[in-house]
């Protein structure tokens, strides 16, 4: 099977373009690059199966660039709720309208799949029991807002001989070469380290769903592999039952693994997103799928990476390691211009 994956540099992108090399797909990668000065660790191993990227915007792909390629994993959007927030406008024109006609490309260019990576943030206020892919979506944000409307939009493109599949990752975390420390687990596990203090905002009390970013592209590779009637035009909550926590929770076993840091919890926040999910539906389409890690496991292997790299507080802090501050960076330097095109 020859893909398209597109943020090949970004988070996961970097974890998973390798993965399917491994399998071995034929894999090409679509990347803007706008998080490239951000490397963490390298694993030597990986270098010679990183697939050939093109630095392409997702907004300039016509069905004529597509031509060969029997499947697209899409992640390139902005991620997350604080950059989606910063200029909703561009949020949309990316996230929404970007995501929808690159479906419609692919498409009319004969490819048979369409795997969205879309968010369990959709869900936003939940009811206190555990969301399905039936529960009415509540999205907070205009990221989330944007989850839901590709979804729906692209959804409604699905046919026989193509099979769009949308995947609500859970809040990701996690070790990665193109790291991010503006998710929940990584940010608490950079502070920890750095600071031996984790000093919450909130009181901690709002659920979060957590996957690993891993088992996330394991997630995509199940889908792949899948016989299409188990995932053509499916909506799939992408995690595991046993890993959602109360973000305190995340917090005290963060602080745990790492010696001699204190935890201290704030107020009750005025953000109310708040949210505990099932996973149930896609361990029944796509049975081989097994969540490798759980918080534990992943704050043990990021302090494993920061002892190794002897990571101090200015590489924790670099804004390429945080989406907000890198495109305002981009932004400051006149290198993006205000609908994050790249200037020339």
């Amino acid at each position: 099977m020859k893909v398209l994956v597109t943020g090949t540099h970004g988070y996961i992108g970097s974890l998973l373009g390798p993965l399917l090399v491994r399998q071995g797909f034929d894999v090409t990668g679509l990347d803007s690059g706008f998080y490239q000065d951000g490397w963490l660790y390298t694993v030597p191993a990986e270098r010679p199966i990183a697939p050939v990227t093109w630095y392409r915007d997702l907004r300039t792909i016509t069905a004529t660039d597509l031509k060969g390629f029997d499947a697209l994993v899409h992640l390139a959007e902005l991620s997350n709720d604080p950059l989606g927030e910063a200029n909703p406008e561009v949020t949309y024109e990316i996230n929404h309208r970007g995501s929808v006609a690159l479906a419609t490309a692919a498409r009319e260019a004969g490819l048979s799949r369409f795997v969205y990576a879309s968010s369990c943030s959709v869900y936003g206020v939940g009811d206190g029991g555990f969301m399905t892919e039936q529960s009415p979506v509540n999205p907070q944000t205009a990221y989330a807002h944007c989850k839901v409307r590709v979804e729906r939009d692209v959804g409604a493109l699905a046919r026989p001989g193509f099979s769009p599949t949308f995947l609500r990752n859970a809040t990701a975390f996690g070790a990665s070469p193109r790291m991010r420390f503006d998710i929940v687990l990584n940010n608490l596990s950079g502070l920890a380290w750095t600071t031996r203090r984790i000093a919450m905002t909130s009181d901690g009390t709002p659920w979060r769903p957590l996957v690993h970013a891993l088992d996330i592209s394991q997630a995509v590779l199940r889908v792949l592999q899948a016989p299409t009637e188990a995932i053509h035009n499916q909506i799939f909550n992408v995690g595991d039952d046993a890993q959602n926590y109360r973000v305190r929770e995340i917090a005290e076993i963060v602080a745990d693994v790492f010696p001699s840091c204190t935890l201290e919890v704030g107020k009750e926040s005025t953000d109310n997103r708040s949210y505990r999910v099932s996973f149930a539906k896609l361990h029944r389409h796509l049975p081989a799928f097994k969540c490798q890690f759980n918080a534990r496991q992943g704050a043990v292997q990021l302090r494993a990476i920061f002892e190794r790299i002897a990571m101090d507080q200015d590489l924790f802090e670099f804004r390429a390691f945080t989406r907000l501050k890198q495109i305002k960076y981009l932004l400051n330097t006149h290198q993006i211009d205000d609908h994050y095109y790249w200037l020339t």
